[in-house]
């Protein structure tokens, strides 16, 4: 009984801090002048203009431009603007309390399960959710975990009541996490330490493909009886999907390439690319997007350099490749620092500019959303922010506004509401 009444104290804790108010749609047309804008295309305007009406840019100049400007400008001389920074691959509103099973929804049993929808389980009052935004992070992609092939995952934006109102792109994308042909050895089990083959390889790899064979051959016939897993690769086969295939080494990379490619799969996103470099003119061949390791983790390999990863997305960039930042962290909360990730990559040999467009405009193309988000142009969402400094730096990074479809968002979260509380009381003693 003890611990019924702890769970139930857990989960009032949770709603009696519940995410702000969603801000309403924007009722006037907004101007923002003065700022630096960071249009996410690698291109910056100084002294510049950006207006916005009806949840859509209008208009992104200098001020000098001569239009017409609307009633309602907002003077915003020496700060920046950034398109909203958007985040792939990540459990955000599948889990609340790792410590509390009934929180975590994460994953599903079974190994082949493509038809698990991660959208519908998302919690958009989520208290880690609605920290990101005070980074400028206001996009993610909502990807389940667990199994072979772990289900479809969502892009949503971090300002609704529910995920119907969070929904930017449904069921965008199919999981799929491909066999490794290494593995640690089970110390436990009387192995040597260490990394070494793993002879399951071959029959793992087979399994995946045969599964998505049945699938496909399922699909070109009569569809019955009904197969609910075979029915959810529908996209991947008719192009309307993405295939996003987690691979590290060489020999996995070139293995998922050729054998989904063969299957007729057209979509296919590398994520982790640990070794992606050493495929790099075999992964430029077949027009193959990354999604990197976030900089901030050490080598996996004895004889690689200490900062390999720190600079493994510049390095693909200056290669040629569409390459943007996942955080490969277990643990949600880390994705605040991923504008900290990219500015990290700035310093291995690009532009300032080309390191915004891995957390921008380079996601938004991955992910199939270009056409509305990742930069500051004319016909697309007005999702973006303004902050004191640089965004990529933490210590520059403070925004004083942010805007969701237009929608003028709040940035109050538990935290701010708690360094409020503690800093006054501290105040007092003093």
């Amino acid at each position: 009984m003890k611990h019924i009444y702890t769970f139930i104290l857990t989960v009032l804790s949770v709603a009696l801090y519940a995410q702000q108010t969603p801000a309403q749609p924007q009722s006037e047309a907004i101007a923002l002048e003065g700022a630096t804008i960071h249009v996410g295309d690698g291109s910056i305007i100084e002294n510049g203009l950006i207006i916005f009406e009806n949840g859509i840019i209008t208009h992104v100049g200098e001020v000098s431009a001569k239009i017409a400007r609307p009633q309602n400008v907002v003077q915003v001389d020496g700060k920046h603007i950034y398109p909203g920074f958007i985040v792939p691959t990540k459990t955000l509103g599948l889990v609340e309390i790792n410590a509390v099973r009934a929180s975590d929804d994460t994953d599903e049993i079974g190994e082949m399960i493509p038809h698990v929808r991660s959208l519908i389980a998302y919690n958009a009052e989520s208290q880690v959710v609605e920290s990101l935004r005070q980074n400028g992070i206001l996009l993610g992609q909502i990807t389940p975990e667990g199994g072979r092939i772990s289900g479809t995952s969502s892009i949503v934006q971090f300002d609704a009541w529910n995920w119907e109102d969070a929904a930017v792109q449904i069921d965008d994308a199919i999981h799929l996490t491909w066999p490794s042909a290494f593995r640690n050895g089970r110390w436990w089990a009387g192995e040597s330490r260490g990394i070494q083959a793993n002879d399951n390889y071959s029959n793992q790899v087979i399994e995946v493909i045969a599964f998505l064979q049945q699938a496909k051959t399922y699909l070109a016939g009569s569809r019955s009886p009904v197969n609910l897993p075979y029915q959810a690769t529908a996209g991947l086969f008719d192009q309307s999907q993405r295939l996003f295939v987690y691979a590290d080494g060489e020999r996995e990379i070139r293995d998922a390439v050729t054998k989904l490619k063969e299957l007729g799969i057209a979509h296919i996103v590398l994520v982790g690319g640990y070794q992606a470099e050493n495929v790099s003119d075999f992964l430029l061949q077949h027009q193959i997007p990354i999604l990197v390791q976030n900089g901030h983790e050490i080598p996996e390999l004895e004889d690689d350099a200490y900062d390999y990863v720190y600079g493994l997305a510049a390095r693909l960039h200056q290669k040629g490749h569409l390459v943007a930042i996942q955080n490969a962290s277990k643990s949600n909360f880390q994705v605040r620092n991923l504008p900290f990730y990219a500015g990290h990559s700035a310093q291995y040999g690009i532009d300032k500019e080309d390191a915004l467009q891995l957390i921008t405009l380079n996601t938004a193309k991955i992910l199939g959303i270009a056409d509305r988000y990742g930069s500051l142009e004319a016909g697309k969402s007005a999702t973006l922010f303004v902050s004191e400094g640089d965004a990529l730096d933490m210590r520059g990074n403070q925004l004083t506004q942010a805007f969701i479809d237009g929608r003028g968002i709040s940035l109050e979260t538990h935290q701010t509401k708690l360094w409020k509380r503690y800093s006054e009381k501290y105040a007092k003693q003093n």
